[in-house]
């Protein structure tokens, strides 16, 4: 599954972890569909907005590399790792390049924190590497991020260990090494052989089979006799069900808001209409809507329509959001403080179509919606 990126994409679709209880459980339960996103984003209208969001010039020959080969395939040499900010999970924190990494076999996966895509596909290249680290492998994550408080070093730290990852990080905050693979994907994997070669690309979550065959074969491939431990067995969490397309409540990538559309950064008062259809979303009481994300001021509350069977929002600064499920569902109190990151809503068995109503205290940050 891709995170979406950019309002071109999301009005394609509209036409076509401290304080929550819930992070592990957020991690292990599918969302919505990969093959939605992947045609949105891979198209020319979203590429253009990819690059203008991200500032890329990069045009790449792995850009016509096959995606999600069952074959290994020649793509030619590896990007450097470019304008890296700062280098997390390396002994001493110092730089790897490419050059150095010579002999090894390399998994580069780009990933961002808040992104549910990514937090699903960890597990496994977490597994990967703790397997295979022995043998040769590599795996850098190339942490590319979205939003804002995702440049933050502190919080990426801080996250990564809260979400298990032990490999190297790249922070990738100017998105030099995003650009100089020409990328357009959360996550995204590029498989890089010991001579240096890109062998197999493959964008968002599943094909881990795939995947993980490809990188037994080169590491045999780089040491001839070498006898593999089994492989990994990590349960495939791929989405299968379509729902509500990722939502942004900021400005900026704002399609879905059913309150009239106000200027941002001041304080608006707003109301709920009269009918809320699924995937529309509304707010009442006073708001600040800012490009990436709306605050809460006073007697603030969210409606939003939903075909769903798993809820996230995406929710900074400090406060309390107390979630009304409806449908005769129990509602629950969620706790908002340290790093801004992503929170569990909603977790069902089946998937259902109701409203569901936030009560959010102020100075709470709403981000962005996904589903599962």
């Amino acid at each position: 599954m891709l995170r979406a990126l950019g309002g071109s994409a999301m009005i394609l679709v509209a036409l076509g972890v401290a304080f929550n209880s819930f992070d592990g459980l957020q991690r292990s339960v599918p969302g919505y569909t990969s093959a939605l996103q992947r045609s949105v984003e891979g198209s020319g209208t979203v590429r253009q907005a990819l690059d203008s969001l991200k500032g890329s010039t990069a045009s790449h020959g792995l850009t016509s590399c096959p995606e999600g080969a069952t074959a290994l395939v020649q793509c030619g040499p590896a990007p450097a790792f470019t304008d890296v900010t700062t280098w997390l999970n390396t002994p001493g924190d110092k730089a790897l390049s490419t050059s150095s990494l010579r002999g090894k076999v390399v998994l580069v996966d780009f990933w961002t924190y808040s992104c549910i895509n990514c937090q699903r596909a960890i597990p496994h290249v977490e597994a990967w590497y703790d397997r295979y680290k022995g043998d040769g492998l590599v795996v850098v994550g190339v942490h590319s991020p979205e939003f804002a408080f995702e440049h933050s070093v502190p919080n990426v730290k801080a996250a990564a260990a809260s979400l298990g990852v032990t490999y190297p990080i790249a922070v990738d905050d100017d998105y030099g090494t995003w650009n100089a693979y020409a990328n357009e994907y959360w996550p995204a994997e590029y498989l890089i052989d010991a001579s240096g070669h890109v062998r197999h690309v493959d964008f968002g979550e599943g094909g881990y089979t795939t995947t993980e065959t490809q990188i037994r074969q080169l590491l045999v491939a780089a040491h001839p006799g070498l006898v593999l431990p089994p492989p990994t067995n990590v349960p495939d969490r791929t989405p299968q069900e379509a729902t509500n397309p990722e939502t942004y409540v900021g400005s900026a990538r704002q399609v879905y808001l059913a309150s009239p559309q106000a200027p941002s950064d001041q304080a608006i008062d707003y109301s709920f209409p009269a009918t809320l259809n699924a995937p529309e979303f509304a707010l009442s009481g006073t708001w600040k809507v800012g490009e990436h994300e709306a605050t809460a001021l006073s007697d603030a509350e969210l409606e939003l329509g939903y075909q769903a069977k798993d809820i996230y929002l995406v929710l900074g600064g400090s406060g309390t959001v107390t979630v009304d499920p409806g449908n005769g569902q129990a509602s629950q109190t969620i706790a908002v403080g340290g790093f801004p990151r992503l929170y569990t809503l909603l977790h069902g068995s089946t998937l259902s179509s109701g409203t569901m109503t936030l009560h959010v205290s102020p100075g709470v940050e709403a981000y962005a919606f996904t589903f599962g």
